[in-house]
């Protein structure tokens, strides 16, 4: 649910030429179920001339309400579609939580 809403926002504020949103919470050390830890890869035109300072915090404002309730976590990957044809769609992997003895491949 929490997945759908970031979605929602994001398509509507951005107008994204490509978005993912990945529940990580299961590589992190929480209940089942929770969705609390997330990753986003977002390619929008409208980030052009902006650092990613700028883009991160414009997302900030836009998931305001999530971040205070219900998101501990939130890795973001913002590109313009020029930037994201450089790095070839190769984003950087998420690093393991320090606190989940459990590991991933």
């Amino acid at each position: 649910m929490i997945r759908e809403q970031i979605e929602d926002k994001l398509r509507l504020a951005f107008k994204p030429l490509h978005l993912e949103v990945h529940d990580e919470s299961y590589r992190h050390n929480v209940p089942a179920g929770s969705e609390s830890h997330f990753k986003v890869i977002i390619i929008s035109d409208q980030f052009k001339g902006q650092k990613f300072l700028v883009r991160h915090r414009a997302i900030y404002s836009e998931l305001a309400s999530e971040l205070l309730s219900n998101i501990h976590a939130l890795a973001l990957h913002t590109y313009t579609l020029k930037e994201w044809s450089v790095l070839q769609h190769a984003v950087p992997i998420s690093p393991h939580c320090s606190n989940n003895k459990t590991q991933f491949a």
